[in-house]
């Protein structure tokens, strides 16, 4: 029998809906948190800039049970993916399990010497504290803004200038008639840079560190998910714990290999005019491609051709009277300064002493099936993985993660075993696949196909795969097929 739990689901956005449905349903009294005023956590319209839209395609970017409407586009608008998350939130009557405008400002182990964790809350004027038997985290990859300061920057806003973070670029009209500096190589910074465009900039900029393989949403005319979301792709990349066999299939097929990935990289040099626009990574795309692989915005490439964006290799450097000076020692005009350079990875209500057995000396998370960590007892994470397949994935280890917190799991890990994984994990990414030790190496991309193999077997799932052996092969995960592989987990209910 498995006792009922009070459960604590910090965060309301993706992977907080998919966390509280799955200790719900098991039976748990649920309650979730979410500091701002509204479910939708990055699609929240306060924290979307203008035109924001998914980087995956809506049957990519979905829940099991729970498709996006066919009427959306394929690839849907920020205010179309918040309202489809409170559809969801609709459909199973989540909603009650929340608290809005509640933030967590702290949490620490239970005085009374039981398992779980005290949490520290705060609404408006009022603090309080509230204990829990098991708290799972779910304020995601994009929960703390990245805030950057420069030299200049004070005097530069004292007289007219703007400086802000991309989440606070909500207001287009505020380039028109401006010269816009964009800081970042991302999709939120060529987006911002395309739309400022748009809404009458007078010059825009592009200032980023290095050259990365950019994904357009068509490649070769084929839309991206058809050549790139396959296991028959994902396994031509180094993936961790090959055994010996693989690594010999490996070696045999290694310059095939080296052909598909040239040949792509050159699609996508004339496609995207990369030579043109100086914009040629240096490193092999198979040993770049990882969440932090952006898509390519439309307009851009319009955009750079018409030299209504100007890319700069580089970064700011300080702010002047006659403008912004570039690490190059250019000085550009700028009136307008968005700084699209991501947000902070981390637990900041976590205590120190756990924060450091979470993470180690170079910023890499200790988790095991990036979901838990063996020092860290009576909590887990759901979201805080980057992926392609961020509402499938958020799904798939909220429901393993009930299944560990209950000790249902077929496959229980001892923390022994989770250390001696998250060991052999940290060794690959750090040896093997440097990509992979980006965001934290929280990325699951572009493995996932394997991670949810990993999930499933854990659970005991009877079904894995696919029932035709060549669209489990040469197509892209289908989010209805993985609903029933999670119906053939064991299932149970908390009493």
């Amino acid at each position: 029998m498995v006792d009922r739990k009070q459960i604590a689901i910090i965060g309301g956005g993706v992977s907080g809906l998919a966390a509280a449905k799955a200790f719900d349903e098991r039976g748990h009294r649920v309650c979730g948190f979410e500091r701002s005023h509204d479910f939708g956590g990055v699609w929240e319209p306060s924290r979307s800039y203008p035109d924001v839209q998914t980087q995956s395609p809506k049957d990519l970017y979905c829940y099991t049970d729970h498709l996006m409407p066919d009427d959306f586009p394929e690839w849907p608008k920020g205010p179309q993916v918040h309202a489809y998350l409170h559809s969801y939130a609709a459909k199973h009557d989540t909603a009650r399990l929340f608290r809005l405008n509640t933030n967590v400002i702290f949490m620490e182990r239970r005085a009374d010497e039981r398992p779980g964790w005290t949490l520290t809350l705060e609404a408006g004027n009022h603090t309080w504290t509230e204990n829990f038997d098991f708290v799972s985290i779910c304020t995601g990859q994009f929960s703390e803004k990245n805030v950057i300061t420069h030299p200049g920057q004070d005097a530069f806003v004292e007289h007219g200038g703007k400086v802000m973070h991309s989440s606070e670029f909500t207001d287009p009209g505020v380039c028109a008639g401006k010269d816009v500096v964009v800081l970042g190589g991302s999709k939120s910074a060529t987006d911002i840079a395309v739309n400022s465009v748009q809404n009458g900039a007078n010059s825009v900029r592009l200032v980023y560190l290095k050259n990365v393989w950019r994904v357009p949403y068509f490649v070769g005319g084929i839309n991206f998910k058809r050549l790139l979301f396959m296991r028959a792709q994902e396994q031509q990349f180094n993936q961790w714990g090959k055994s010996l066999f693989q690594r010999v299939i490996a070696a045999i097929f290694k310059p095939l290999v080296w052909v598909n990935f040239r040949c792509l990289e050159t699609m996508l040099k004339t496609q995207l005019k990369l030579k043109k626009h100086n914009m040629v990574p240096e490193t092999p795309i198979e040993k770049e491609v990882s969440c932090s692989v952006p898509i390519v915005t439309p307009g851009l490439i319009e955009c750079l051709d018409k030299g209504l964006i100007k890319p700069v290799l580089g970064t700011f450097d300080c702010f002047t009277d006659a403008g912004l000076k570039l690490s190059t020692d250019e000085t550009v005009p700028c009136e307008v300064a968005i700084l699209a350079v991501g947000w902070k990875l981390g637990v900041p209500y976590l205590p120190q002493n756990y924060r450091d057995k979470l993470i180690d000396d170079d910023g890499q998370y200790r988790v095991y099936r990036l979901a838990v960590n063996p020092d860290l007892p009576d909590m887990g994470f759901v979201g805080f993985n980057s992926s392609f397949c961020t509402v499938l994935s958020a799904e798939m280890i909220a429901n393993w993660l009930v299944r560990y917190a209950d000790g249902q799991l077929k496959n229980q890990p001892t923390a022994a075993e989770m250390n001696e994984n998250i060991d052999m994990m940290l060794k690959w990414k750090r040896n093997e696949r440097p990509a992979a030790k980006v965001y934290g190496g929280l990325c699951s991309a572009p493995f996932h196909f394997k991670h949810f193999d990993e999930l499933l077997a854990d659970m005991g799932a009877a079904q894995t795969k696919r029932g035709n052996p060549f669209a489990e092969r040469f197509s892209y995960p289908n989010a209805a097929s993985y609903g029933s592989f999670l119906a053939s987990t064991p299932q149970y209910r908390a009493e």
